[in-house]
């Protein structure tokens, strides 16, 4: 048996996505930047795609939706390009449980002579709007916090965030590649002026993404070249990738409803199942959550034995078993170091290598989520003393 449960590091590509990727590799393959009718039918695919996307957002402008290779490269872009425009250092504000595609340019703009504010998170995970209306500063030219944390499910509450950001005069961004055909997203009402999404996660192939830019914010390309993109990101597009996240992008839409509920089902009876067992603990916020997400920590509160054990070796065990799952974020899974998520949450350095997360997705069935139930237990057992955790 075997069961996929790490759809927040990347999701099996749907067959429509696969399809028309086919077709466009086979039918459509001009370069959209070319005048001649190959090109005019690849662009058609590209704009088709602008459509599809900016409906999910609705984003009432198409052209504020700038394609690039994924999560990562939007939200390079969106830091970046707004830090590009000033000749002198400003202040840049982010969270302290952003994603490393948040951290590491904003590491980078600190090199340079930035200042950067991570505002606080509680246990949950959750930003406090009053500590982000304590560190604006006159010199804030952005803000950058994460919608639905990757690690541990925790959703922010971004509308608000935006609203105290743009009536101090910053820009506001928000990387939603967690949230986006997830849960519906509506940038007007948000009022976020930057957004980024990735195709990978809902259903797409990858190599593909996008950042929502609200009509006249101006950034600076990280890229010089041939101007595509309205010169915003230079580079042929990735035609077949473009092309399945579009069609991604308008199912998702089409099918959320009824999608957020069923994995909302799923996710509670995986913590219900999971609740009478004492090792393990919720970790991120429970109301304020992602609905695909599960994550949880191999408690010490029992047995010093937890204390040896970590969730890669958890990840191991199940992989064992035909299940996968991940230690944290995919981006971080493969290491050893404590988790930087669970650290900014108040857990000691031992703990945050203990935490594991499990992502459930259009193919996870109530089968799934009691057969994983019933191995984590038995994984648990073996690993810990049984008359404390069985």
């Amino acid at each position: 048996m075997q069961i996929y449960l790490d759809n927040s590091a990347t999701t099996k590509p749907r067959p429509e996505a696969i399809a028309l990727a086919q077709t466009v590799l086979q039918q459509q393959w001009g370069n959209p930047s070319s005048l001649h009718n190959w090109g005019q039918r690849a662009a058609t695919v590209i704009e088709t795609a602008r459509l599809q996307v900016a409906s999910l957002l609705n984003a009432r402008d198409p052209e504020s939706i700038v394609f690039t290779s994924g999560g990562t490269e939007a939200n390079n872009l969106a830091i970046l390009g707004v830090a590009r425009q000033y000749s002198t250092p400003q202040h840049l504000i982010i969270s302290s449980v952003e994603h490393s595609a948040i951290n590491e340019p904003a590491k980078l703009l600190e090199k340079w002579g930035w200042q950067i504010t991570r505002l606080p998170v509680n246990q949950y995970g959750r930003v406090n709007p009053l500590d982000l209306q304590a560190s604006l500063q006159k010199n804030t030219v952005l803000v950058s916090i994460i919608y639905g944390q990757s690690e541990v499910g925790t959703l922010q509450p971004i509308e608000r965030l935006a609203k105290i950001t743009r009536d101090h005069g910053s820009l506001f961004h928000t990387d939603a590649v967690q949230v986006a055909g997830r849960l519906p997203i509506d940038v007007e009402r948000l009022g976020v002026d930057l957004l980024s999404l990735s195709s990978h996660k809902i259903y797409g192939i990858q190599g593909a993404g996008a950042l929502y830019i609200r009509r006249g914010i101006q950034l600076v390309p990280l890229l010089g070249g041939g101007g595509q993109e309205k010169n915003i990101r230079s580079g042929t597009q990735a035609l077949p990738a473009i092309a399945a996240l579009g069609i991604a992008a308008e199912l998702a839409a089409a099918e959320m409803s009824v999608e957020i509920s069923r994995l909302q089902r799923l996710r509670d009876r995986l913590f219900d199942l999971l609740a009478d067992y004492p090792c393990l603990e919720i970790t991120g916020d429970r109301l304020y959550r992602l609905p695909h997400h599960v994550s949880l920590i191999l408690s010490d509160r029992f047995a010093a034995k937890a204390k040896d054990v970590t969730g890669k070796t958890i990840v191991r065990q199940l992989n064992m078993a035909g299940i996968g799952i991940s230690a944290g974020s995919a981006c971080h899974s493969g290491k050893l170091n404590p988790s930087p998520i669970l650290l900014a949450m108040g857990y000691d350095a031992a703990a945050a290598k203990r935490g594991i997360r499990l992502t459930l997705g259009k193919d996870t069935t109530e089968a799934d989520i009691d057969w994983t139930a019933m191995v984590l237990k038995q994984v648990i057992c073996r690993l810990m003393p049984p008359l404390v955790c069985c």
